[in-house]
C-alpha cells in the first residue's frame, strides 16, 4: 500500500489536529489522501515534477497500463492509507493516559480517528499475507507464462529433505542456536568471554525514563516533527518511509518516518537539494554529500568510523533463511550490539517477504545512528538463486523469479550476450528483493571433471569463461538506459564478487573444499597461472563504466604443487591465511576491491571433524588468532562471523605488533583501509540515500513476463544434442505431439548423510510428469513396488508398449555427493575412496591411479597422511537412473516395435556414456535447466543450438590420468554414430555444429 502525503510540519511542534486532517482530504476518493501544501511551496512543486521523471525514479511507472503509476489507487481493502495493523507500541497515535499527550484525543469516533487500534490477531505485521489471494505471485500462471509449471516442490528447495535445524551448514548444533556462526555462551567454549568494557555494552546503565512504555511513542511523535518539507509516503505494510526527489537527476531520499533521522537541505539556485544527517550533527559534511565522488566520500567516512563500527563492517553474515518472520531479536542484536552491516539472504524468492524485511532492516539501522557513530545501511547479499534445476545449497526455493540455466549451461550457449542479458535481468530483479551484491559468480576453470562444483563454473576453456565473467561484472554492475547504453552504477546495479580466488577448480580428485576431504588443491601441471589469469582478465580488466568487479571471495583451499609443497610460502595454509597468494591481487595487480573469506573460515573443532569449519592449516589457533591473520594476509571481510569480539581482538593484536616493530601499518590505518573498501561498495549502490523499496514496484519487477521468458529461452538455447540417430529429434507440430503416447520410467535416489543431516531416499520418474501431459497426448509411467517398512524397492513397468510412440528416459549425471556430503572418505574419516563419473560400481585399481596422494595431514608421528583410494570402490546415489534406462531399452526390445528412446541427461559434471550410449536412439544434455526444456527440445519445439563446454571422458582410466590443474587432457568419448564428445561439440538437425561459435572458442 502507497500514500502520497505532502505535509509541511510546524516547526515549533505543533501537530496538524485530525479533524484538519480528514477535512483537508475529503473527497470522493477516500482511498488516496493528498495534503496540500501552499501553492508557493517550491518543495511540493519539485516532487510533482520529479515524479514524472521516469527514468530517474525506481518507483516509476511500469510497462503494464494498469501499473504506470506506482502511486495508483490500491484495491478496496488497501486503499485505506491508515489501514495498516500497528501494534499498540508501534502507533505514535496511540491514545495516552491524559489528553494532553494525544494530539488526536478530540476524535472520538471510529470514523474520525485514522490510527484506531486494530484487534489483538491484527498486530502481526504479516498477518494480512495469510491468504492466497495476496500472495503477488499465488495467480495460475499460463503454460507460456510459466516455463517451470513441473517443478516439484522438492526440487526447487535444495534443503526440503532435511530437518529445519539442520538447513545451515555453518550451524551450531544446538537447538537454541538461531546464529550459524553463534559460539558457545560458556566461558568455556566462548573464546570471545573477554569483559566488555560499558563504551560496548548498547544496554548498559539503562536509565529511568526509558522504562516509560510511552517514552518510546513520545520520541517518534517529536521525531516526526523534523520534516517541514513536502515528501511522499509510502509503505509495505510494516514499515512507513518518505521519500523526496532531488531536482536534476540528483538521487531520491528514502527515510524511514521512524528513525528519526534528521534531512538537510540546501537551497542552489531556487532549487532545494536534500541530503542525510547521517550523524545527526546538523550540518552537511563531505561523506553526506551525494554530489562528491564515491572515492571522496568513502575516505572521509572510514575516518570517522569508530573502531567497533568497522569491526562490524567487516562481518558477513551467516545464512539468513526466513524473511517471513521478519527482522529478529537475534538479527536486531547483531546489526546493534555487533555494527553488522553485511548480510546474507539466504531464503525464498518470495518478494514480499524480502521487501518487508529488507525495510524493516534497513529503518532499523538507520534508528542507531549518532554524532560519534553515524548511520551505515545494510548491504544484503545472496548466493546465485536463479538456476531452473536443482543447485545443492545454492539455489533459493521459489517459482517467483525468473529461472536461467546454470553458469555451465550459460557457458553452453557460447555466446556471451546470453549472460549480459541474465545478468542485467537478475541484477533488477535483486534489487527488487533488497539484494545489493551478488556472492558470484563462481568463475573458478573446471579443469577437473570430478569436481563437485563444476556445474557452478563456466567450463574449461580460458576464453569462453573469461568473456563469460566479463560479461557478468559489467551487466551486474552497471545500470543500463532505455537504448542499452552503459550507465555505470545506478539504480539496478548489484556489486559483483567473483569467487573463488586464485581458482578452486584443482581439488585433489575431484574433492571439494567446504569439508575436511578437499582440503587440498593440487597443480600437478604446473598450470597455477591460467586459473589466476581468468579473475585478473575476467574480473579486473574489464571495460564496463562500473569498473573491475567490487569484491573477490578467496578459496578455501591449502594449494599444493606437484610434490605436495606449498605453492606459495612454506606454510600449507588455506588461500585466506596466505599473504603471499593474496599478494597476487593486492601487490602485482593494485586491487583496492574487497577481498572476503568464504563462510567459516575461522572456525574449526577438532573434536569433532564432521563439522563446518574451514581453517585449513591453521587448526591450531585460537579464532582471534585466525582472525588476526586474515587480516595481515589483506582481506577485509569475514564470511558467516556474526560476532565483532574476535575481530576486536585481532585489532588489539595487530596494535601490539605494531609497537613492537613487527608490522609497519598501525592498527588504526589497517582498520580504516578496510573500511573505505567496504563503505565503497555501499556508495555506489546509492544505499546511504535511498535503501527502503517500494512493495508494489519490486513485484512489478520481480519474474516480469520479459524475464520468464528471457530465461526460459536462454534454457532451450542451452540444451546440447549429442545424437540423433535416424532424425530421432526434429521439428513436429504440436497436433502431431498431441497423437503420441510416451513411456517415461521412474527412478531411485539413494540417500547419502550430509552436513545437514540425514537424508531421505527419492522415488519419482525420471521426468516430470505433468510437463510431459502439456506436451503429449498420453504419459505412461511405472509403478512403485515397495517392501513390508514402506520402501521403495523398485518399479513394476506397463505391461505392453503396444501403444508407445516413444520412451524417454531422464538421467541424472552420475551422484557423488555434493559439496556439503563427506563426499570421497568414509565414515572413519581416514579411508578415502574415488569420486566417478560412471553409474555402475567403480574399482580404483588402473595404472594411472594415484598410490600416494599429492596432499595429506602432517599426523602425529611426523608422517605425512596418505588420502590415495587405490582398490577402492566408487559410491554413487543414483546408479538406479541406468537401471531405469535399460529395463525400458529392454521393454521396448520384448514389444517387437522399433521405438525410438531417448535420453535427457542432467548434467553437473561431465558423464561417460559408453554404458548406454550405443543402446539409445538420441541423447540430449542440460545443466541445470527445467525438465519442460529438455522435453520441449526433444519434441521437436526449437532445434538444439547447444554446445559442450566440457570434454565427456571415454573412461575412468583417462580421467585419472588427467592433471586437476590442466583442462583439455582427457581422451574422450565416441560414439557409435562416430561423433567425439569434446569442448565446443553439439548436433542441430542438420549435423554436427560448425558456426563463428566454434571457430572463437576452440581448445
Amino acid at each position: 500500500m502507497e500514500l502520497r502525503i505532502n505535509r509541511r510540519l510546524i516547526q515549533k511542534g505543533l501537530l496538524l489536529s485530525a479533524a484538519f486532517v480528514l477535512a483537508a482530504c475529503s473527497n470522493d476518493t477516500p482511498q488516496e489522501t493528498t495534503t496540500k501544501a501552499p501553492e508557493s511551496s517550491p518543495a511540493a512543486t519539485t516532487v510533482a515534477k520529479s515524479a514524472e521523471e521516469t527514468t530517474k525514479d525506481p518507483y516509476a511507472e511500469e510497462k503494464s497500463e494498469t501499473t504506470k503509476d506506482p502511486y495508483a489507487e490500491e484495491k478496496s481493502e488497501a486503499k485505506d492509507p491508515y489501514a495498516e495493523e500497528k501494534s499498540e507500541a508501534k502507533d505514535p497515535y496511540a491514545e495516552e493516559k491524559s489528553e494532553a499527550k494525544d494530539p488526536y484525543a478530540e476524535e472520538k469516533s471510529e470514523a474520525k480517528d485514522p490510527y484506531a487500534e486494530e484487534k489483538s490477531e491484527a498486530k502481526d505485521p504479516y498477518a494480512e499475507e495469510k491468504s492466497e489471494a495476496k500472495d503477488p505471485y499465488a495467480e495460475e500462471k499460463s503454460e507460456a507464462k510459466d516455463p517451470y509449471a513441473e517443478e516439484k516442490p522438492e526440487a526447487k528447495d535444495p534443503y526440503a529433505e532435511e530437518k529445519p535445524e539442520a538447513k545451515d551448514p555453518y550451524a551450531e548444533e544446538k537447538p537454541e542456536a538461531k546464529d550459524p556462526y553463534a559460539e558457545e555462551k560458556s566461558k568455556a567454549k566462548d573464546p570471545y568471554a573477554e569483559e566488555k568494557s560499558e563504551a560496548k555494552d548498547p544496554y548498559a546503565e539503562e536509565k529511568s525514563e526509558a522504562k516509560d512504555p510511552y517514552a518510546e511513542e513520545a520520541a517518534k511523535q517529536e521525531k516526526s516533527k523534523k520534516y517541514d518539507f513536502d515528501y511522499t509516503e509510502v509503505t509495505d505494510g510494516v514499515t512507513k518511509f518518505g521519500v523526496v526527489e532531488n531536482p536534476d537527476g540528483g538521487p531520491k531520499i528514502s527515510f524511514s518516518l521512524e528513525s528519526g533521522i534528521n534531512i538537510l537541505t540546501e537551497e542552489v539556485e531556487d532549487k532545494t537539494l536534500y541530503f542525510k544527517d547521517l550523524n545527526n550533527n546538523g550540518k552537511l559534511d563531505t561523506f553526506e554529500d551525494w554530489r562528491e565522488d564515491t572515492e571522496t566520500r568513502s575516505a572521509a567516512l572510514a575516518e570517522v568510523l569508530s573502531i567497533e563500527q568497522i569491526a562490524g563492517l567487516m562481518l558477513f553474515s551467516g545464512h539468513q533463511r526466513d524473511q517471513a518472520a521478519g527482522l529478529t531479536d537475534e538479527q536486531k542484536t547483531f546489526l546493534e550490539q555487533d555494527n553488522l552491516r553485511n548480510v546474507l539472504h539466504a531464503g525464498p524468492n518470495n518478494v514480499e517477504d524480502s521487501v518487508k524485511w529488507t525495510n524493516q532492516m534497513q529503518a532499523f539501522v538507520e534508528g542507531l545512528g549518532s554524532e560519534e557513530e553515524p548511520i551505515i545501511p545494510v548491504n544484503i547479499s545472496s548466493d546465485p538463486r536463479s538456476a531452473a534445476g536443482d543447485v545443492v545449497g545454492y539455489n533459493a526455493d521459489g517459482a517467483d523469479i525468473s529461472r536461467w540455466p546454470s553458469n555451465l549451461g550459460l557457458a553452453a550457449t557460447f555466446n556471451a550476450d546470453y549472460m549480459k542479458q541474465f545478468s542485467s535481468m537478475s541484477s533488477e530483479e535483486y534489487r527488487a528483493m533488497g539484494i545489493t551484491m551478488a556472492l558470484g559468480p563462481q568463475i573458478d576453470l573446471a579443469t577437473e571433471p570430478r569436481w563437485l562444483r563444476v556445474n557452478g563454473t563456466f567450463g574449461e576453456s580460458i576464453d569462453l569463461a573469461t568473456d563469460f565473467t566479463e560479461a557478468y561484472v559489467n551487466s551486474s554492475q552497471s545500470t543500463f538506459g532505455e537504448n542499452g547504453e552503459d550507465l555505470g552504477w545506478g539504480n539496478d546495479s548489484v556489486a559483483v564478487m567473483i569467487k573463488h580466488a586464485p581458482g578452486d577448480g584443482a581439488g585433489e580428485s575431484g574433492r571439494e573444499s567446504h569439508l575436511f576431504p578437499g582440503k587440498y588443491e593440487v597443480f600437478p601441471g604446473g598450470n597455477f597461472e591460467q586459473h589466476l589469469e581468468l579473475f585478473v582478465k575476467g574480473g579486473l580488466k574489464v571495460d564496463g563504466k562500473a569498473g573491475q568487479t567490487s569484491a573477490m571471495m578467496m578459496n578455501y583451499s591449502i594449494m599444493l604443487d606437484k610434490d605436495g609443497n606449498p605453492l606459495f610460502g612454506d606454510e600449507a595454509v588455506g588461500t585466506a591465511y596466505n599473504k603471499n597468494i593474496v599478494d597476487l591481487f593486492r601487490v602485482d595487480n593494485n586491487y583496492d576491491g574487497v577481498l572476503v573469506t568464504d563462510w567459516g573460515v575461522t572456525r574449526f573443532d577438532k573434536e569433532k571433524i564432521r563439522s563446518m569449519g574451514t581453517a585449513w592449516g591453521m587448526s591450531d589457533a585460537t579464532v582471534e588468532e585466525r582472525h588476526f591473520r586474515v587480516l595481515v594476509s589483506g582481506l577485509d571481510m569475514f564470511g558467516g562471523n556474526n560476532d565483532k569480539a574476535p575481530v576486536l581482538a585481532a585489532y588489539d593484536m595487530w596494535k601490539e605488533a605494531n609497537e613492537k616493530g613487527e608490522l609497519e601499518q598501525t592498527a588504526d590505518e589497517r582498520f580504516r583501509q578496510s573500511a573505505k573498501r567496504i563503505v565503497r561498495n555501499f556508495f555506489n549502490l546509492g544505499l546511504f540515500e535511498n535503501p527502503y523499496l517500494d512493495l508494489e514496484h519490486s513485484k512489478s519487477v520481480v519474474a516480469s513476463k520479459d524475464k520468464v521468458e528471457a530465461g526460459y529461452q536462454a534454457q532451450l538455447d542451452s540444451v546440447v544434442m549429442v545424437k540423433n540417430t535416424g532424425e530421432t529429434i526434429k521439428a513436429k507440430e504440436a497436433a502431431a505431439l498431441k497423437e503420441m503416447t510416451v513411456y517415461i520410467p521412474s527412478t531411485i535416489q539413494h540417500p547419502a548423510d550430509s552436513l545437514f543431516g540425514p537424508a531421505e531416499q527419492v522415488n519419482k520418474p525420471t521426468l516430470d510428469i505433468e510437463s510431459a501431459k502439456q506436451i503429449f497426448g498420453k504419459v505412461l509411467t511405472d509403478e512403485e513396488i515397495k517392501n513390508d517398512e514402506g520402501v521403495v524397492t523398485g518399479y513394476k513397468q506397463p505391461e505392453s508398449l503396444e501403444d508407445v510412440d516413444l520412451v524417454i528416459v531422464g538421467m541424472t549425471s552420475p551422484n557423488n555427493g555434493h559439496n556439503f556430503s563427506w563426499a570421497g572418505v568414509e565414515e572413519d574419516n581416514k579411508t578415502y575412496y574415488p569420486l566417478s563419473l560412471q553409474y555402475r560400481e567403480y574399482i580404483a585399481d588402473g595404472e594411472n591411479v594415484r598410490k600416494e596422494s599429492i596432499g595429506g595431514d602432517i599426523l602425529a608421528d611426523g608422517t605425512k597422511e596418505n588420502r590415495s583410494y587405490f582398490g577402492n570402490k566408487s559410491k554413487v546415489t543414483n546408479e538406479y537412473d541406468l537401471d531405469a534406462l535399460l529395463n525400458a531399452v529392454e521393454l521396448v526390445e520384448k514389444s517387437g516395435k522399433d521405438i525410438p528412446v531417448v535420453v535427457a541427461m542432467k548434467a553437473d559434471n561431465p558423464v561417460i556414456m559408453s554404458e548406454f550410449e550405443d543402446k539409445v536412439d538420441a541423447i540430449v544434455v542440460g545443466f541445470q535447466v527445467s525438465d519442460r526444456a529438455l522435453l520441449d527440445i526433444i519434441a521437436g519445439k526449437q532445434e538444439p543450438k547447444g554446445l559442450l563446454p566440457v570434454q565427456f571422458p571415454a573412461n575412468m582410466d583417462t580421467v585419472e590420468a588427467n592433471q586437476e590443474d590442466v583442462p583439455f587432457d582427457l581422451d574422450v568419448y565416441k560414439d557409435s554414430e562416430g561423433n567425439a564428445y569434446d569442448f565446443g561439440y553439439g548436433l542441430n538437425y542438420n549435423g554436427v555444429i560448425q558456426d563463428e561459435r566454434t571457430e572463437m572458442y576452440k581448445k
